[in-house]
C-alpha cells in the first residue's frame, strides 16, 4: 500500500497570492542583483573572521576619521554594511521558505512515485485481463536499461 506522507491542496488563488507576494518582495528591493558562479569565486566572502575584520576596520575608521584618506569611502562602506544587515534577516526567511518548498515538493513527488510504483504492480498483476498490457509495457520502458548490443551474427558462409 502506498504511503501518503503529505496531503496538500494549492488553489489557483493561493498560488497567485504567493506569486504576487514574491513579486512584491522583488519590487520592494530594486537594487538586488544576481552573481554568476564564476564571479562569486572572485568575491571576498563576508563570513566568520572576514566579517569580524571588516566590521572592526570600518568601526575603527569611523571613529578615527583623521587617518582616513579621501579615497576611502567610509560612508559608502557604512551604507553597504547597513544594507547587508537589513538583508540578512530577509535572506534567512527566504531560505526558510525555500526549505519548506523543497521539502514539500520532495514529499509530494515521493507520494506520486510511491503511488505510481504500486499502481504499476497492479497493472502487471491484472492489467492484461483488462487489455492494458501494451500500455503497461509502454509505461515500463522507464525501467529498461537500454538494449544490449545484439551479439554479432556469424557471417553467412558461401
Amino acid at each position: 500500500m502506498s504511503d501518503n506522507r503529505i496531503t496538500l491542496t494549492v488553489t489557483p488563488e493561493q498560488g497567485q497570492a504567493a506569486t504576487t507576494g514574491i513579486a512584491q518582495a522583488v519590487a520592494a528591493l530594486p537594487g538586488l542583483v544576481s552573481v554568476h558562479p564564476s564571479q562569486s569565486r572572485d568575491l571576498h566572502h563576508f563570513v566568520n573572521n572576514n566579517e569580524l575584520f571588516g566590521r572592526g576596520v570600518l568601526r575603527t575608521l569611523e571613529t578615527h576619521r583623521q587617518i582616513v584618506p579621501p579615497s576611502l569611502d567610509v560612508a559608502g562602506a557604512r551604507a553597504d554594511l547597513d544594507a547587508l544587515d537589513a538583508l540578512r534577516p530577509l535572506l534567512e526567511e527566504v531560505g526558510r521558505l525555500h526549505a519548506l518548498l523543497e521539502g514539500t515538493v520532495a514529499l509530494l513527488g515521493h507520494d506520486v512515485m510511491d503511488f505510481a510504483y504500486e499502481g504499476y504492480r497492479h497493472l502487471k498483476l491484472s492489467g492484461a485481463d483488462q487489455g492494458l498490457e501494451n500500455l503497461r509495457r509502454d509505461l515500463g520502458h522507464q525501467f529498461s536499461r537500454g538494449r544490449r548490443r545484439a551479439q554479432e551474427e556469424p557471417a553467412p558462409q558461401s
